[in-house]
């Protein structure tokens, strides 16, 4: 399966995303994704040392700034 197809498969549920960069990383609910990997998340926040730190909405992530991508348990 290719990246992009198994990374549709996760929408409408909540992931964690490492973006380049300081560290970055945002939780947040997978609204959509295309074929160049750029994210649409929802009721997104900012992730600092582990602890969730503020409310960043509705974002969209270009598909070249992102490290990791995975799915959170709930």
């Amino acid at each position: 399966m290719f990246p992009n197809k198994k990374v549709q498969t996760l929408t409408g549920k909540r992931v964690q995303v490492e973006m380049k960069g300081d560290k970055h990383m945002l939780e947040g609910k997978l609204e959509s994704a295309d074929d160049n990997l750029n994210l649409h998340l929802v009721e997104t926040f900012e992730i600092i040392d582990g602890v969730k730190s503020r409310s960043l909405g509705s974002v969209v992530l270009r598909g070249n700034n992102i490290i990791l991508l995975c799915p959170v348990g709930e």
